[in-house]
């Protein structure tokens, strides 16, 4: 097949499910929505920016726009692409048109609604004969799409062109239909990375040595991380030998200020963004991996902790019961709530009996429904079944 992917080609999401295709030897070409390296051998890669993302890039874009989104805060830079990031969509597709023109791909995966999707659907216009599959992330049904008017037609319009959908939780197939997709068009529900690579994500041989709690969220607009920081004062009170490891944080202001504050520096440490193997040993480290988000459909990182035999406390949403039964194989709060997380980490702590069930439950889990090469056999399936070239 020849295969167009509309993506972040920074995104390891993107690129996890991308290089199975590359590996597999089809014609594979990206338009990344970002400024990127090759991270694999492309036929063509091309970059198109849409919604201000080229002032992320080296030395792309204007100056004075991105000292402006810099100095914002998540949500308000999060609120601030929401609110106009659509209006670049139109001349962001007059851009990719001659691209498509040139390629003549057999599909276009466009991989995120906004702006990803929105971009696709725009430049298809001028193509109504080119399949467009759609993956849709976790939060772009529940943060975005109902953020404000423009952003939920730029929905509703992505998915009325959209021949196929992929998801990564079931809810996401049911807030699809919401928003406009076809309900006979095919869909497939599959995690966003196509999986666990379970020769980098695996349990350790022994018993971990310390407590040791991870947050390897990051940064993002949906991620409660002033609970969780909140929370560890609590922790500490009962269990003061207790560690906490927070990846991607360690050039956060807000996290620095936070353990000065709350007086927790010599409990916490700010790691750099680490690589998947190096994050992959983290998780073989920790007892228990937290993720306090308001808005989730299948965290990537909640399936890799889970396979390396980690405890999942997450935020108590509809996505996240598909794979967590509270008190079996992990357990959900209320994100906004730093006592109820403070209490589930020490739940989870003071009862190894419950850990231990759920590393058993967890890594059948990931066998039956997340491992990466099964996963991707039946993302290729999908895609030979519906668009394979004659």
């Amino acid at each position: 097949m020849r295969i167009l992917f509309v993506a972040d080609g920074r995104s390891p999401i993107a690129l996890n499910w991308i290089a199975y295709f590359v590996d597999q030897g089809q014609e594979v070409h990206l338009v990344s929505t970002f400024p990127c390296e090759p991270a694999m051998q492309f036929a063509s890669l091309n970059c198109v920016p849409v919604a201000f993302s080229q002032v992320k890039g080296q030395g792309i874009g204007e100056k004075g726009r991105g000292v402006l989104l810099e100095a914002l805060g998540l949500r308000a830079r999060t609120a601030v692409r929401q609110a106009f990031g659509v209006l670049t969509v139109p001349q962001a597709a007059r851009r990719l048109r001659p691209i498509v023109a040139a390629i003549q791909p057999d599909l276009i995966h466009a991989m995120r609604v906004p702006y990803e999707g929105m971009l696709a659907a725009g430049a298809l216009r001028a193509f109504p004969g080119l399949p467009l599959l759609v993956s849709a992330w976790g939060n772009d049904f529940t943060l975005h799409a109902a953020s404000n008017p423009w952003m939920g037609s730029a929905t509703r319009r992505t998915l009325a062109r959209a021949n196929a959908l992929h998801v990564d939780c079931q809810r996401d197939l049911r807030l699809a239909h919401h928003w406009g997709y076809h309900k006979e068009n095919p869909a497939i529900v599959l995690p966003g990375n196509g999986g666990v690579q379970t020769d980098i994500f695996y349990p350790p041989e022994g018993e971990r040595s310390a407590e040791t709690v991870i947050n390897p969220r990051g940064f993002r607009a949906y991620v409660r991380n002033d609970t969780f920081f909140q929370a560890i004062p609590m922790v500490l009170a009962r269990r003061p030998g207790v560690k906490f490891i927070c990846p991607a944080m360690a050039d956060e202001p807000r996290a620095r200020r936070w353990l000065d504050e709350l007086g927790i520096a010599e409990a916490v440490e700010l790691l750099p963004t680490l690589s998947r193997t190096q994050m992959a040993d983290l998780f073989r480290r920790a007892t228990l991996a937290v993720s306090p988000s308001t808005h989730d459909g299948t965290p990537n990182t909640l399936l890799e902790a889970m396979a390396c035999g980690c405890f999942p406390i997450a935020g108590d949403l509809e996505s996240l019961r598909e794979w967590i039964i509270p008190g079996v194989n992990g357990l959900l709060v209320d994100p906004g709530d730093p006592r109820a997380l403070a209490d589930a980490i020490l739940t989870a702590l003071e009862q190894p009996e419950l850990r231990r069930g759920a590393v058993s439950h967890n890594l059948n889990l990931i066998a039956e429904r997340a491992e990466h090469s099964k996963v991707m056999v039946e993302a290729q399936y999908f895609y030979q079944s519906n668009w394979e070239a004659t």
